[in-house]
């Protein structure tokens, strides 16, 4: 294992080097085929610890009722049985109870923050507030995985990734079967246009330094995963590193007074039930970042014009064994990072509470 002292000469030099380009430039996020059809998705997540999956799951669903995005499936990485029980009933409260949702009861993660307090609210009359639809089966995720690509067409698929990389590692490593005789990797070069990884920690200015070695959560969870997943991966993959969503905060205000509707109340109270485990002294008041959100937003609003986001030139990453990032510049590289000025921050804020809240 190399020594910080190096990792941190890398870190300065991944600064150096990380010259932004237009989102638009050789259209690597705007996967869509036409520019009134949807993106599909596929949300990789481990819901349930972090309160923002939720609110990213909910982000998909607004963007689904405005045409923007078709939800595939959703596979999850918390082994915690209310994860999967909480975005089937998210599913259903938003009207696609049909969802697959593909959980796995094995892995090292394991958390229930807000689920199963969130699926216990019960109307006036007695009756579950926030139903998981009847007859709810979790799939094998992989097997989900496999499946939704296997049936797609080819070069279609984006997947946002916002908990560790277990899943597609595990995708990676799946040989032929009868879903289909390809194996993970070459489903995966195949079918998936762009991974959409909320991970990593990338220096995006000279202020940065508090971020340049963060060991981000995602990739802690897992990092064989997190090595595999950038080492083999075959297509292109952008990262939404840990700076860009802590720079992006929940509104109090809009937390307060937007959340009306049923489906718009139940990421409410959702996080009420987080913040009453992890920001006891301020509830609805926690500015929480919205790093999860941001992973599924800027490739689902890709519409050049609007101002969200750049990117980074392109190149390779790597996590080290304590999961600090290092990326080197390459140009035939498959690899880049979201880049968010000051005013992008505000603009994609703003769009952020108004999606999630809106009826």
């Amino acid at each position: 294992m190399k020594t910080n002292v190096i990792f941190a000469a890398l870190a300065a030099a991944m600064f150096v080097a990380f010259r932004p380009s237009t989102a638009a430039e050789g259209d690597l996020i705007d996967v869509r085929p036409t520019s009134d059809a949807p993106v599909k998705l596929i949300f990789d997540t481990d819901i349930g610890g972090d309160i923002d999956d939720a609110f990213a799951l909910g982000l998909i669903h607004s963007l689904c009722n405005r045409g923007s995005v078709e939800l595939l499936g959703v596979t999850i990485t918390n082994p915690d049985e209310n994860a999967g029980r909480f975005v089937a009933a998210c599913n259903a409260i938003n009207g696609r109870p049909d969802i697959p949702v593909g959980a796995s009861r094995e892995g090292d993660f394991d958390s229930d923050f807000y689920p199963s307090a969130t699926l216990a609210q019960k109307n006036e009359d007695g009756s579950t507030e926030f139903p998981v639809p009847e007859g709810y089966r979790p799939e094998d995720p992989v097997k989900l995985l496999r499946k939704l690509l296997a049936n797609a067409r080819d070069g279609e698929i984006v997947i946002a990734q916002v908990g560790s990389s277990t899943n597609l590692a595990a995708l990676l490593d799946s040989p032929g079967d009868e879903i289909s005789p390809l194996s993970g990797k070459e489903l995966a070069s195949k079918k998936v246009r762009l991974v959409s990884v909320m991970g990593g920690a990338f220096a995006i200015d000279p202020t940065a330094e508090n971020y340049r070695l963060h060991r981000e959560w995602n990739i802690r969870c897992d990092i064989p995963a997190a090595q595999k997943l950038v080492a083999e991966w075959p297509g292109e993959i952008v990262f939404s590193g840990y700076e860009v969503g802590d720079r992006i905060r929940m509104s109090p205000v809009n937390l307060k007074l937007d959340y009306r509707s049923p489906r718009a109340k139940f990421l409410h109270d959702a996080f009420v039930h987080w913040a009453e485990k992890n920001a006891p002294n301020e509830g609805l008041n926690h500015e929480r970042p919205t790093w999860d959100l941001t992973a599924v937003f800027f490739v689902a609003r890709p519409e050049e014009g609007r101002g969200y986001f750049e990117l980074s030139e392109p190149g390779n990453v790597a996590f080290d064994d304590e999961a600090t990032t290092i990326f080197t510049p390459d140009p035939n590289g498959k690899r880049r990072a979201y880049l968010v000025d000051e005013a992008a921050r505000v603009r994609v804020g703003e769009a952020l509470f108004n999606l999630c809240s809106e009826p």
